[in-house]
């Protein structure tokens, strides 16, 4: 190694120095996925006792989660999304509000709609209410 690479070197090393840490962390790039700034508001899930459903609005839409209640169990009948709330994954925010309920009222979970019957095995530890 001739003295003229080692200065290169040298010089990278001072500049590689002087713009360590980036002023933009990796982690908060477009390219991660991370959301920077503030994020949603936590979404709510009302229980509909005489529509005996589950109900999620959000942007004006209301999405549901139909349900028949009986003294032991809870039966997740069927799930409703508007198109405009699709790929917003507010089923599975519906699917874990019944179950916990259920798991709440100490009541079992019996799926009869098939994407909760997919979320419980997406999740299963929705199932033991954990």
């Amino acid at each position: 190694m001739t003295s003229d690479d080692l200065h290169r070197d040298e010089e990278l090393d001072e500049t590689l120095r002087e713009t360590f840490p980036a002023s933009d962390a990796p982690a908060n790039t477009v390219e991660t996925g991370i959301r920077v700034g503030p994020s949603p508001a936590p979404l709510s899930v009302i229980d509909n006792p005489q529509a005996q459903r589950f109900e999620l609005i959000v942007d004006s839409e209301t999405a549901v989660l139909e349900y028949q209640r009986t003294p032991n169990s809870l039966v997740l009948v069927h799930t409703e999304v508007p198109a405009a709330l699709r790929g917003r994954h507010v089923a599975d925010v519906l699917a874990q509000a019944a179950i916990d309920r259920a798991h709440a009222e100490k009541l079992q979970v019996v799926a009869v709609c098939p994407f909760v019957r997919a979320y419980l095995r997406r999740h299963p530890d929705s199932k033991s209410g954990a």
